[in-house]
């Protein structure tokens, strides 16, 4: 069973994960460069052969293909006109354009894919960045509506990682970038006519451009607190001052759910669960402090001002992983009633000054719908619907929800993808765990090309979501940091255990995967409870926490010092010395999978290799 594991991992691994060749690769990789004389697996291109649609079981093509049938991160046009999102059906994530009623899409960039895009105030053009490879050093673009004037308005700097903010006005953008010291993260302020740049803050570690004021007069700069939290402030663009808005003894987090101004620039609303378990809505008055407006039960993922008057609160809320819109007055402080949308995780986005709200939804069965709902007449149209690649939603399983006791009593909980009875052709289904990178995130029901293609061939899929995920309260988010982070390691254990009482799957037969934090799991996991798992496949994951902690860039590293702890530090030095995957390697016994990219800016390939020679010295079975 172990070798039929492996050899599924490698058939989908070498199509999802490629790495460049050696000879592409000869003067690129990490910190060090990689080792050429490390015997690996080069994928190459091949054509795929595609099943024929709706039969089944179906390969794994049409899977990936479905994926990138789905929209992305929903960006409506200030007028209201348009709808901007992420696309990746050519095979790179694209700009694309939509109008609010539909029709045909339109490609707006052609290149090896965009990181982020925004608006322009006067919606006639939009910003977009793009980096080289990968290297998350992105040069900044603005393109015209229709596609046809594109001029590059910030170019790349070395060892400059950036971070778009917001416009200032129609010729200034926000936002950060480490290209003083190619560590810190200093506010800049960009003039897109002169493409000049001015520092105008100079940071520690992270700060961050949350968002512009209507009219120009203060930036949101939040400062990050490990993965999960951060400190907020304003910064006035007139004065040069920067004044504290919330800065809390124990961590909060006032900036995940974003930042929603109102607009006469007077305040804004953000969710934060400063004092709470839960983030919650509040609102900030200029020169005031936070109010609370709304108190939730579950984290809130997104917060917005919407509508003509500015009269409409729209929030969406994490229940166990799916997504609840909910729609407030403000006015006449009455909730509306929300029309009937798929089930999944919601992107959302509307605008003052328009009743469009848009449903991006990105669900099991649905890889990515785009919904427009006006709010005054109650009218829901379809502006973008994705399609399945000739594979029929009866060929996908729902996700079940699981909750389980870890044996210290902490609740954990994760999503299990059970074969169809008629698919499974024994009594127990084998199962894959797949653990999910962060450590801060979450899995969720949304579509997941992978855990479907396992479940159409026979093989339960796990996603279970550890302690230090997020979506589940702040209390649970931190139970992983500094000391404790292999108890999130051992509630892989305890969830596999729990799977044997359920007795739906076969857990004599369970192998473990996961990327960045989830191949540090795997790696974890293998090393220190070794007989639960029969295979692994480790992705791009850390071996040694303390070669990958200093070597981190710049953005890892201005979140890792809470999370983690400060390496620099002798307490944190003997602790992951000893704390590492790579110091009970020895203790691995059954074959593992690996990969990594040469040029992974993140996680140096270092970590991967030195797993590899240390299980391939001990005669385990480790394809790289």
């Amino acid at each position: 069973m172990p070798v039929k594991l492996l050899s599924l991992f490698t058939v989908v691994l070498t199509i999802v994960s490629p790495v460049l060749s050696a000879q592409e690769a000869s003067v690129s990789g990490g910190s060090s460069g990689y080792d050429a004389t490390l015997e690996a697996i080069e994928p190459s291109n091949i054509n795929l052969s595609l099943s024929l649609a709706g039969e089944v079981p179906a390969d794994i093509s049409r899977y990936i293909l479905a994926r990138n049938q789905g929209a992305r991160r929903v960006d409506a046009s200030p007028d209201g006109k348009y709808v901007a999102f992420e696309w990746s059906i050519t095979g790179n994530r694209q700009l694309w354009l939509v109008g609010k009623d539909g029709g045909q899409p339109k490609q707006l960039t052609f290149g090896s894919g965009v990181s982020f895009f925004e608006w322009a105030p006067n919606s006639e053009s939009l910003i977009y960045g793009a980096d080289n490879n990968g290297n998350e050093q992105e040069a900044y673009y603005q393109i015209s509506l229709d596609g046809q004037q594109e001029k590059l308005i910030l170019p790349s700097v070395s060892g400059g990682f950036r971070q778009f903010g917001d416009f200032v006005d129609e010729t200034h953008i926000a936002y950060s970038s480490t290209e003083r010291n190619q560590l810190d993260f200093d506010i800049y302020i960009a003039n897109l006519k002169t493409q000049q740049s001015e520092r105008i803050f100079d940071g520690t570690f992270g700060y961050f451009v949350s968002s512009v004021s209507p009219n120009g007069k203060y930036i949101v700069i939040n400062e990050t607190v490990g993965e999960d939290s951060d400190n907020l402030y304003l910064f006035e663009t007139d004065a040069m001052k920067m004044s504290v808005v919330s800065k809390p003894k124990r961590r909060a987090n006032h900036n995940d759910a974003g930042i929603s101004w109102t607009a006469d620039s007077k305040g804004f609303y953000l969710a934060s669960n400063i004092d709470r378990n839960f983030t919650s809505i509040m609102y900030y008055p200029v020169g005031g402090e936070l109010t609370l407006i709304h108190e939730s039960k579950v984290d809130i993922d997104d917060v917005l001002v919407c509508g003509k008057d500015a009269q409409f609160l729209v929030w969406n809320e994490n229940n166990g992983g799916y997504s609840q819109l909910r729609v407030l007055n403000i006015k006449s402080n009455a909730t509306l009633p929300i029309p009937a949308l798929a089930e999944g995780n919601y992107s959302v986005d509307c605008n003052i000054g328009h009743n469009s709200i848009f449903v991006g939804i990105n669900g099991w069965d649905t890889p990515g719908d785009i919904v427009h709902w006006d709010i005054a007449t109650g009218e829901v149209t379809n502006t973008f619907v994705s399609q399945l690649a000739g594979l029929s939603k009866s060929q996908l399983v729902r996700p079940e929800s699981i909750s389980m006791k870890a044996r210290d009593g902490v609740t954990i909980q994760g999503l299990l993808y059970m074969p169809a009875a008629n698919v499974s052709k024994m009594d127990k289904p084998p199962v894959l765990f797949r653990v999910h990178g962060g450590p801060t995130a979450q899995s969720r029901p949304v579509f997941n090309d992978i855990a479907q293609y396992y479940a159409g061939k026979g093989i339960a899929v796990f996603l279970p979501n550890v302690r230090g995920s997020t979506g589940f309260g702040h209390e649970y988010v931190a139970l992983d940091d500094r000391e404790n982070r292999l108890h999130s390691i051992r509630d892989l254990v305890d969830m596999l255990a729990h799977l044997k009482r359920d007795g739906r799957v076969d857990v004599e037969r369970a192998g473990v995967a996961g990327g960045s934090y989830g191949g540090y799991a795997v790696n974890a996991v293998l090393a220190n409870y070794p007989g639960h798992f029969i295979a692994g496949a480790s992705l791009y994951g850390v071996a040694d926490w303390v070669t990958a902690l200093r070597v981190a860039s710049p953005a890892l590293k201005a979140s890792d010092r809470i999370e983690y702890g400060d390496i620099t530090e002798k307490k944190w030095l003997d602790f992951y010395t000893a704390q590492s995957p790579i110091r009970q390697a020895d203790n691995i016994d059954v074959p593992v999978l690996f990969s990594h990219g040469v040029m992974d800016p993140r996680i140096d390939i270092l970590e991967t290799e030195i797993m590899v020679k240390t299980l391939r010295k001990n005669d385990i079975e480790a394809p790289f």
